[in-house]
């Protein structure tokens, strides 16, 4: 009976002392990298410039936003529109008839906002990250002293192309 009680003992303290022992490691060390591209992203809101009865000029603002990696510069242009002229923008009638209008960097209404060839200028800035949204308005203007030839009623529109260049 002795031997049998020893036997499992042994065994025991054997695995004991092997628990003991240290096992042997070895490290090494990796790099984790990413670069950040330059990107920006534009969203604009419509330009309703309100009813013209023939005697009124009409004035209203709408937004351009912009999203960019932080320090990026850009520049925001606007196009021509359907009829393909900074000189006077038209809306246009399902019928044919135009309103003559034009869209400004400043509500000053100095400086025509197009792709900066000619009389145009552009509105730029410098992104501050693609979280922070950096806001320019657009301020459009339709004044009734361009606009003196008989129009028929009804709605007139005109589709503009905003372009962000980074």
């Amino acid at each position: 009976m002795r031997k049998q009680i020893v036997a499992p003992l042994a065994a025991g303290v054997l695995l004991a002392l092997a628990g003991a022992a240290q096992a042997a490691t070895k490290t090494a060390s990796f790099t984790v990298s990413a670069s950040v591209g330059k990107n920006c992203t534009i969203s604009t809101t419509n330009l309703a410039l309100g009813e013209f009865v023939g005697d009124n000029d009409l004035e209203a603002e709408a937004d351009i936003t912009v999203r960019c990696t932080a320090l990026t510069a850009f520049d925001i242009e606007l196009d021509q529109g359907l009829t393909g002229a900074y000189a006077g923008r038209r809306m246009v009638s399902s019928g044919g008839d135009f309103l003559v209008y034009n869209l400004y960097t400043a509500d000053t209404y100095a400086a025509v906002w197009g792709d900066g060839t000619g009389d145009t200028d552009v509105v730029g800035g410098l992104g501050a990250g693609m979280a922070v949204p950096i806001t320019r308005t657009v301020y459009g203007r339709l004044l009734a002293a361009d606009n003196v030839a008989a129009v028929e009623a009804g709605a007139y529109s005109d589709t503009i192309v905003a372009t962000i260049t980074y």
